[in-house]
């Protein structure tokens, strides 16, 4: 069976299946599945949003009408 026929039948299955329970196990098993986008970035993306994360904690803004004009 290739894998558009198995995609088919796992979704008409979704689709005339009317317990909660199975769809949200459905569901859960699914959102699992997709990769983390924290996961896909490097080491330094990761430390320069953290970075950036708490200089907004701390107050530290810019407006974006100043963000603007540096790149621009």
């Amino acid at each position: 069976m290739d894998i558009q026929t198995t995609k088919l039948k796992l979704l008409k299955t979704i689709l005339e299946n009317e317990n909660s329970e199975f769809i949200q196990k459905v569901a859960d098993f699914v959102q699992k599945e997709k990769p983390d986008f924290w996961e896909e970035l490097n080491e330094k993306e990761q430390v320069e949003i953290k970075q950036g994360i708490e200089e907004l904690e701390k107050g530290k803004r810019v407006s974006y009408e100043s963000f603007l004009k540096k790149i621009s």
